[in-house]
């Protein structure tokens, strides 16, 4: 089940550097910004296999910070990658070599992606950093549209009990009784 993201506004923590490697998780926040957004997570025709509210993400890092002169560049996604908390080795390997002109590191993904990224570049000479924070589990119904969309409906988790059960799942003798 993918994680629920939202953006951190990131801009001031990366002012004090000259450049900038932005290294994004390919499933979790592009889908979260979709169902943020409502937009769909693929348009086919529009961004082909990219998701457009993702890059929109992206662009709105990226323009701040050339803006202040800092130079920026994505870590591009070839297909099919994992998400980045499974990436192996080698994955591991092309982000250390593409981090090495690179003064900062940031990770748009989850707590498990920053790890993942901290770990690879232990002995690089840059820092890590994380645009996004996560909110909850994500649950979502898949659309298919015409012309070639993909959308998600995000639906909430029902809240469950210390075991991991739901209330309404629970037999009578688990319930509680008013006193």
């Amino acid at each position: 089940m993918p994680l629920y993201l939202e953006p951190k506004d990131v801009i001031a923590d990366l002012e004090d550097f000259r450049s900038v490697l932005i290294v994004p998780c390919p499933i979790c926040p592009p889908m979260s910004l979709a169902m943020q957004t409502k937009t769909p997570f693929i348009d086919l025709f529009k961004h082909g296999l990219k998701t457009g509210a993702f890059e929109d993400y992206i662009q709105s890092i990226r323009e701040p910070l050339e803006q202040r002169g800092i130079r920026t560049d994505v870590l591009t996604i070839r297909a099919p990658l994992p998400l980045m908390c499974l990436w192996t080795e080698g994955q591991r390997q092309r982000l250390v070599e593409r981090a090495k002109d690179f003064e900062a590191v940031l990770v748009l993904g989850c707590n498990s992606a920053t790890v993942t990224a901290k770990d690879a570049l232990k002995d690089a000479d840059c820092q890590v950093f994380q645009a996004m924070r996560m909110k909850a589990m994500a649950n979502a119904t898949t659309k298919f549209g015409f012309p070639p969309t993909m959308e998600l409906e995000r639906h909430p988790m029902k809240k469950t009990d210390r075991d991991g059960r739901h209330p309404a799942d629970a037999t009578p003798e688990q319930e509680e009784k008013p006193s």
